[in-house]
């Protein structure tokens, strides 16, 4: 018998790699002759670094970096295993979690330690360039990433603008001329799980705005502001960036891909299954185990359960999920190739405790599910 584990991270708890082990810890103790093949996956988001680098025998490069308000935040990207892909992850430079509460600034909020993490990885060598986006505390267009590139934005007069997303207003020009010429010579791919475009009322500012600190007032300004950044796009690139799926993306870091760079942008689920090769591990497969921390309504949009289960029922095999909690309106997910969810955590628990115990419950829930198939 050869089972398939192919679980994300249990965020906070276990990287994906770990949380594979412990289920194979628990399904090996009943099933002690079966075959193994464990597939660490991400969605694009937060853990996407830790599991490309372990199922690809990569390393993680720690780098420094200015953080979204000012000030250092210790960032870090990975190289896959082939010395020439690095992964990035846009929250371990940007990430709404480096900046406390009562901090967050949503104008001065800035991408410029992003680009960082992409110049250092140039520096590496690295030819291609996987970023996942999300978790960002910024809504700057991108235009501190692009900063960090060398390129300026300019008002009517040639001056530069000053690092505010409301200096956005004035703006009359990008100039690309002294843009980091490795950019052109590098093959970009974004992870991005939203269409939304860039302004507007399912753009950046009134979508991701309020979770990021900005007030009803703020998405106002904000609004008007990338709507003036998108009008300059067009005239640079003869198309309505900001009208295109995923610009609104981070903040905006969508649209400066797209429109400065030319990258592409991908589902990152899709990018995930790609460069892991998980239609290659399924060949001969009896089973296929799946799971993250927490499976909700939301699991259907692009996280690494659905994105396993599409690929293992083109197969025709069965898929079961082994989830942290399992949320009301989990049950969607049985439309989309799960044909049964566990849930480690049963009845009334605590998160403290439940977290520092993850890898031993979920090798206890593994080996319960384990006994419960027959198989």
């Amino acid at each position: 018998m050869k089972i398939v584990i192919a679980p994300d991270s249990f965020k906070g708890s276990l990287t994906a790699a770990e949380a594979a082990k412990a289920i194979e810890t628990g399904f090996r103790a009943v099933y002690p002759d079966a075959k193994y093949v464990k597939v660490p996956m991400a969605d694009g988001g937060e853990g996407t670094v830790q599991s490309l680098v372990d199922a690809t025998s990569g390393t993680i490069i720690t780098q420094p970096v200015e953080g979204p308000m000012g000030g250092m935040a210790p960032g870090f990207f990975g190289i896959l295993g082939d010395s020439k892909t690095a992964v990035i992850e846009m929250a371990a430079a940007s990430g709404i979690h480096l900046v406390k509460p009562e901090e967050r600034n949503i104008y001065l909020a800035s991408s410029f330690g992003t680009g960082q993490l992409i110049n250092a990885a140039l520096d590496h060598g690295c030819d291609k360039l996987i970023v996942g986006l999300g978790g960002s505390a910024t809504n700057d267009g991108g235009m501190g990433m692009m900063k960090a590139f060398g390129a300026q934005f300019l008002d009517q007069g040639g001056a530069q603008l000053a690092p505010d997303v409301r200096a956005l207003l004035q703006l009359a020009r990008i100039d690309l001329q002294h843009l980091d010429s490795r950019l052109s010579k590098t093959e970009i791919v974004v992870a991005c799980d939203v269409d939304n475009p860039l302004c507007g009322e399912n753009g950046a500012a009134r979508v991701f705005g309020p979770q990021k600190g900005a007030t009803k007032e703020d998405i106002k300004v904000l609004d008007q502001a990338l709507a003036r950044y998108g009008d300059v796009l067009e005239k640079n690139t003869g198309r309505n960036i900001a009208a295109e799926p995923g610009a609104g993306a981070a903040g905006g870091v969508g649209a400066a891909f797209i429109g400065l760079i030319d990258a592409v942008l991908k589902p990152g689920i899709d990018l995930v299954i790609e460069i892991v090769e998980l239609a290659k591990s399924l060949v001969d497969v009896d089973l296929v185990i799946t799971g993250e921390g927490r499976v909700d309504r939301q699991t259907i949009h692009g996280k690494t359960p659905v994105g396993v289960a599409k690929i293992a029922k083109s197969h025709n095999l069965p898929v079961i999920c082994i989830a942290g909690s399992v949320e009301d309106g989990a049950d969607i997910i049985h439309q989309f190739g799960v044909d049964e969810i566990y849930s480690v955590i049963e009845g009334d628990y605590d998160l403290t405790e439940a977290l520092i115990e993850s890898g031993h419950k979920l090798t206890q829930a593994a080996q319960k599910i384990a006994k419960s198939l027959n198989l």
